[in-house]
């Protein structure tokens, strides 16, 4: 039985290819090897069972019967910028395992701006990093942000962002999403580590970005966003095609926890759905309360933007 359920999860996967093929070259061994595995007349040992939950990243909860205890994935630490971008290569390959359809969602619960949008090599980024790092790392010696000049990010992780926006996504969002990044350009120029004219730059982009999501709500179909005033936004991450699930739990703020568990998957995703019952569409809303909301932004990048402008 449990055989069973394990090659179901790998067909919803794999698509239309050939399922012998597939744990063929997987566990590497011969077609007829595979094939007596996928007819059930020879079973998984348990070392072929977890090499390929792993390659396609199955979770094993369905097979333990205790519903109090789940398996769980989690990425490795972060302490240096080489951590950060494996961080952003393992996220590119969960998004890489799964079978995107024109139902697919992705749902992202923004307590900050998703980082799927700061995945490129300009003055916000490089400020998200430098921030990440000195928060990540204890050891960390702050430096100026001047002086801080990370590895530019790979073509594969500017990929994620590519992937991300070609897909069905719906973000929540409240008036604290973009908070975190103006209190740390605030802080850090307070305390002299970031120029007047850096934070300037950092803001302008920051508000070119906002600009950028307020056009994808008026213009773009596959992208739902929703203002959520009722309870605190948590950056976990939801993906969903009917047949496979993903909850992504962030975990000591730069790595995360994932969970395939079809049950808490389940939940998750009814959690998801009954706060958008409760939440305000920007994209239906109307010109006024989409206005509105994003005016409140950028009221906020005005106000610390003109108290940068006037100490230089």
């Amino acid at each position: 039985m449990y055989q069973e359920l394990l090659l179901k999860q790998i067909r919803s996967r794999i698509g239309d290819k050939s399922l012998n093929d597939e744990i063929a070259n997987v566990l590497n061994i011969s077609y007829d090897a595979a094939h007596r595995r996928t007819s059930l007349k020879s079973k998984f040992s348990l070392e072929e069972s977890l090499i390929l939950s792993e390659f396609y990243n199955i979770s094993l909860d369905q097979f333990v019967k205790n519903d109090g205890n789940l398996l769980v994935k989690k990425t490795k630490a972060v302490n240096r910028t080489e951590d950060l971008y494996s961080f952003f290569e393992n996220s590119l390959d969960i998004l890489g395992s799964f079978n995107f359809s024109e139902t697919s969602v992705i749902y992202y619960s923004a307590k900050d701006i998703p980082f799927f949008y700061t995945l490129s090599d300009t003055p916000l980024s490089r400020f998200k990093i430098y921030v990440w790092m000195n928060l990540l790392n204890s050891r960390q010696v702050f430096m100026p942000f001047q002086d801080f000049k990370p590895e530019p990010f790979s073509s594969k992780t500017k990929l994620l962002r590519e992937i991300y926006e070609k897909q069905n996504v719906t973000e929540l969002w409240n008036d604290m999403t973009i908070s975190s990044i103006l209190l740390q350009v605030s802080f850090y120029s307070e305390i002299g580590l970031l120029s007047k004219q850096d934070a300037v730059l950092i803001l302008e982009e920051l508000e070119e970005l906002i600009r950028y999501i307020e056009s994808k709500t008026e213009n773009d179909s596959r992208f739902k966003i929703y203002q959520n005033e009722l309870v605190h936004l948590s950056n976990d991450i939801f993906i969903d095609n009917g047949e496979q699930s993903a909850l992504i739990i962030p975990c000591n703020m730069f790595g995360y926890l994932l969970l395939n568990d079809s049950k808490t998957c389940k939940e998750t995703l009814n959690y998801f759905e009954h706060q958008i019952k409760n939440c305000k569409s920007l994209n239906t809303a109307g010109n006024r309360d989409r206005k509105l909301f994003f005016n409140r932004m950028y009221q906020k990048i005005d106000k610390l933007r003109l108290s940068l402008t006037e100490e230089i």
